[in-house]
């Protein structure tokens, strides 16, 4: 699909086309935007389980119709057992298991400061048994496995089926689910409904918070009833910077905003207007290195970091990278932070409320922990820890992890709004990087510049390499120049996840919605 599609009352833009018909449908019931985010959030934790859940965190960022924007930080810290002693001089801290499930979940905090945000922003609220009620029927009745979520399943099986509840809940024959067949998930339907009568607070400080308690303490997670009470979604001021097409915004540490913002302030010195897709690449690339210098120097919890982000985003700073980068020599490079699951989405209404939204466990499947009685796959963000005290990112009770998790949006110069972003791990900046580039500076129309051959500096799924990999659909010249230029390339299939499920959502103008879904999910951008 290379077309977008437009509609004048909403638009939603998920990874998985149930999610966005879930969030049109509140739209067309009378609710806002917020409201059919969190109907699309539920959905989307259901039918895209290997990427995203209840048991993950979450990010906002929300634009008013008039006004500034504000963020939603609903990531949750280290639980107050999570020292290095509870690893036993262990060198790293695992990627799965109870061991790596060591921070609380943050995302359902996330949904209930949203709706808190959106009665303040007036109209008449839906009550949440309405927006939980597509999730609802989902989770019991059942819904179509995905080819990602087969895939992914028979992918990381040999790590995951030994680790507690996740065999019983994705292998329930015994062996990985075939795509298109029926799932069910009656502990997560039953979670779903207890939170949809006793309020998304019951995660925390309720009768579910109570059961997750008890089951964390039994199978050895650091986790304890008082981090899930201590757990509130924060509000924040987004990052921003002043490019030359308008005010962009992303989200505040622990996150990598910073990086996002960063590649398109050094970039918007580099005359990416007039660039062919070779220097496309190339000063997006070299510009994502010094971008990532700048994270693994600073970012962490903002409340162990050195100075404000705010303060690396400015004009001269930018000036002085964008001095370093060579369009004739690539830059050496050394490692990534690695890959990442995740679903980016966006909304935007009648009113000119906008959504751009993250929710993500990390790893597929997250820790491959799954809560007994509750079907909630726990996230294991923790992994991101340091295991050394004197690592910037050092584990400590109650500190949050660093996240790669960064949704974007701007408001242009010439009257359009934009909400986009990525999954992805570190591809998440550099993909936003791509269809901001394309779209905004270069006239690519918004599906094609979504659906266009993308890259990634850095590892994806189970590997090691940090090369630049492109898809398979770059031009063989392309190619080869970026080779000339010093880049350890190597070739992707055309349409690969590891490049991430992207989206955007543009209200026009004329208030009409454009919206675009990336061709590599199962998603869609769907209006009325």
């Amino acid at each position: 699909m290379i077309q977008s599609n437009m509609a004048p009352l909403g638009m939603a833009v998920a990874p998985h086309h149930l999610a966005s018909e879930s969030a049109l449908a509140v739209l067309r019931d009378g609710g806002n935007a917020i409201e059919a985010m969190v109907a699309a959030a539920a959905t989307v934790a259901v039918v895209y389980p290997h990427m995203n859940g209840l048991g993950g965190d979450g990010f906002w960022l929300v634009l008013p119709p008039n006004g500034d924007p504000v963020a939603i930080d609903a990531s949750g810290a280290a639980g107050s057992l999570a020292h290095p002693d509870f690893y036993h001089g262990a060198d790293a801290i695992p990627h799965r298991g109870p061991a790596a499930a060591l921070t609380v979940a943050g995302t359902v905090s996330g949904w209930q400061e949203a709706l808190t945000l959106s009665r303040e922003l007036g109209g008449a609220p839906l009550p949440l048994a309405r927006l939980l009620r597509d999730a609802i029927r989902y989770a019991a009745d059942g819904m179509p496995v995905t080819a990602s979520q087969a895939a992914a399943t028979a992918a990381k099986r040999p790590e995951l089926e030994q680790q507690p509840g996740f065999a019983a809940t994705f292998m329930p024959d015994g062996e990985p689910p075939r795509a298109g067949s029926r799932f069910t998930q009656p502990a997560l339907a039953h979670t779903l409904s207890l939170l949809s009568e006793q309020g998304l607070d019951s995660f925390y400080r309720g009768e579910l918070a109570q059961h997750l308690a008890r089951e964390m303490s039994a199978l050895g997670m650091p986790v304890t009833l008082a981090d899930l009470q201590r757990q509130r979604a924060r509000r924040c001021t987004p990052l921003h910077v002043a490019h030359s097409e308008g005010d962009l915004w992303n989200m505040t540490p622990p996150t990598q905003g910073m990086v996002s913002l960063a590649i398109l302030g050094i970039t918007d010195r580099l005359d990416m207007a007039q660039a062919d897709d070779a220097q496309t690449v190339h000063r997006i690339v070299e510009a994502t290195k010094k971008a990532f210098a700048l994270r693994d120097r600073h970012i962490t919890d903002p409340r162990h970091m050195a100075c404000e982000a705010q303060s690396l985003l400015t004009e001269d700073h930018f000036a002085t990278l964008a001095s370093q980068i060579s369009d004739a020599q690539a830059a050496p490079w050394g490692t990534g932070r690695g890959p990442g699951d995740t679903v980016w989405m966006g909304v935007m209404d009648s009113s000119g409320l906008a959504v751009s939204f993250i929710q993500s466990i990390y790893h597929e499947f997250g820790s491959g922990v799954v809560i007994p009685g509750t079907g909630i796959t726990w996230q294991n963000r923790g992994a991101a820890f340091s295991l050394d005290p004197d690592h910037l990112l050092a584990l400590s009770p109650g500190k949050q992890p660093f996240h790669t998790l960064n949704p974007a949006a701007a408001r242009l110069k010439d009257g359009r709004t934009l909400v986009y972003g990525a999954m992805g791990g570190d591809g998440q900046p550099q993909t936003q990087a791509a269809i901001f580039t394309r779209h905004v500076i270069q006239g690519m129309p918004l599906q094609q510049a979504v659906s266009a051959p993308r890259w990634l500096l850095g590892r994806t799924w189970g590997q090691t390499s940090d090369s630049l990999k492109l898809e398979g659909r770059f031009a063989p010249e392309t190619v080869e120049r970026l080779r000339q230029l010093g880049h350890e390339v190597e070739l992707l299939p055309d349409f690969s996840e590891a490049v991430g499920h992207a989206g955007a959502i543009v209200r026009h103008n004329n208030g009409m919605l454009e919206g675009a879904c990336d061709p590599r999910s199962n998603g869609s951008a769907s209006g009325f």
